[in-house]
């Protein structure tokens, strides 16, 4: 079967090891998490998790089937990225001196991006955006020296 990436959204209760257990349901299975985010919702009393998978559909059922058994599982919704907003954050610090700094700065205009510290020899960026936008922009930084890259994984919501 083919192996394509899934986005699953969980609504789940906000308790102590939910976390554990959801993850040890992959772990068991021997499938690997491509992404995970998880954050308070608008009720306090519950999270929503992001996970990105890379599996074919039989897997993805029976992954499906068995966080509905949780019964800390309030929803489980697979996101199409037709149908779904993603972010994802990411954080890079390059090596940036007195003559590459000015264009880093003009990249990073041109995604949106933010130059949040500066050193004598780094300079650190953050940006927000879709798969697309953060690797079209990683593509462009690499050059400069990428000393380290920090990614939030990806959250997503349901269009409308």
């Amino acid at each position: 079967m083919t192996q394509t990436k899934h986005m699953l959204s969980l609504l789940v209760e906000n308790n102590a090891g939910v976390l554990s257990r959801i993850a040890g349901l992959f772990t068991r299975r021997g499938y690997n998490i491509d992404s995970l985010t998880v954050g308070e919702t608008q009720d306090p009393k519950n999270s929503r998790m992001t996970i990105v998978m890379t599996c074919d559909e039989a897997a993805l059922e029976q992954i499906k089937k068995q966080f509905n058994k949780l019964i800390e599982v309030i929803k489980v919704t697979e996101l199409s990225y037709n149908n779904a907003l993603t972010r994802e954050l990411v954080l890079i610090k390059l090596e940036a001196d007195e003559n590459s700094r000015s264009r880093v700065i003009e990249i990073a205009n041109i995604f949106r991006a933010k130059i949040i510290d500066v050193t004598a020899g780094t300079m650190t960026v953050e940006m927000t955006g879709d798969e697309v936008k953060i690797s079209g922009f990683l593509e462009l930084m690499r050059p400069f020296g990428v000393m380290e890259l920090v990614r939030t994984g990806f959250c997503g919501i349901e269009r409308g």
